[in-house]
């Protein structure tokens, strides 16, 4: 039998050295882009920033690991970390599951539908942010609220006047539907495009042995889906624990302690109270949080490249 003749040493070293060299210029633009503001923020962390030396630029003096300590013996620091854990899974469920509900509806609807729906999905993500929360401020507008308004229909129900920001629970779900609004067309068109990669033989095949649209889905449909859903949540979840736009908008830029989460409690140590030390620590708890969701969106990837 003949050998089988090997690439010459140069063509195997650029074999190797391409990949690395077609990423190098993405690197190094994330590099420049983010590398400083992130060393300058975790340098502030371990210093005693005050209006002084930010008035006068002088050098701060070294804390050391004294943000820290006060961070994370404050109580009220894990109330905002539960809280931010916790509105980061209500939106994400509330995310996949409608983006699920509208992509399977995509998929069996005619195509002028479905154009239709695709139309409307996109100019949805195109809105921006302030835009999207101004919507949401007047739907829910205690004088003018048009929810208030169809609520107030139903008989034995009056919620005339009715503030829904006064009760956090009820603000919470009113800032949940801003952000799940944003982020349910790009969710469901990523789905529609993954239920397009479902064998059609095998759903056929199913349905002829007899399978009920439950076990169609659970059998044939979700094993193929799967990896997308994963990458897809990851990301929501990624997302949604560094919320702060949504909330500081619905809120008039004055947002009360019980709408704290993560990202507006950094931002108000750091530029309303003054304390900037403490607010950047936080800043780099909540990084290092959103890099431990980086890590699984990145463990997802990595499986579904070697399961292709």
């Amino acid at each position: 039998m003949g050998t089988v003749e090997q690439p010459p040493r140069a063509a195997r070293v650029r074999r190797r050295v391409l990949p690395y060299l077609l990423i190098a210029p993405t690197v190094l633009a994330l590099a420049a882009v983010l590398g400083y503001p992130l060393v300058d923020l975790v340098l502030l962390s371990f210093q005693g920033m005050t209006r002084r030396e930010l008035f006068s630029g002088a050098a701060p003096p070294w804390a050391g690991l004294a943000n820290y300590r006060s961070v994370l013996s404050d109580g009220f620091f894990w109330t905002v970390v539960g809280r931010t854990a916790l509105f980061t899974v209500v939106c994400v469920v509330a995310t996949m599951v409608l983006s699920l509900l509208v992509a399977l509806l995509m998929r069996v609807v005619a195509r002028g539908v479905r154009t239709l729906m695709t139309g409307v999905l996109v100019a949805v993500w195109a809105m921006p942010v302030m835009v999207a929360a101004s919507i949401f401020r007047w739907l829910s507008d205690a004088d003018y609220g048009v929810v208030n308004w169809l609520l107030s229909l139903v008989p034995g129900l009056d919620l005339s006047k009715h503030n829904w920001f006064e009760n956090p629970w009820q603000g919470f779900a009113v800032i949940t539907g801003v952000v799940v609004w944003g982020a349910v067309p790009f969710a469901a068109l990523t789905l529609l495009a993954a239920l397009s990669q479902v064998p059609a033989e095998l759903a056929e095949a199913a349905l002829v042995d007899g399978a009920r649209p439950r076990q169609l889905f659970r059998h044939v449909t979700w094993p193929v889906i799967r990896p997308t859903a994963v990458l897809v949540t990851s990301l929501c979840a990624i997302w949604d624990f560094g919320v702060f736009n949504q909330i500081w908008l619905m809120r008039g830029g004055q947002p009360e302690k019980e709408y704290y989460l993560l990202g507006v409690y950094s931002f108000i140590e750091s530029f309303a109270v003054n304390r900037y030390s403490a607010g950047a620590a936080i800043a780099v708890l909540t990084v290092l949080m959103l890099l431990a969701g980086a890590v699984v969106y990145v463990r997802q990837l990595v499986h579904l490249g070697a399961a292709e």
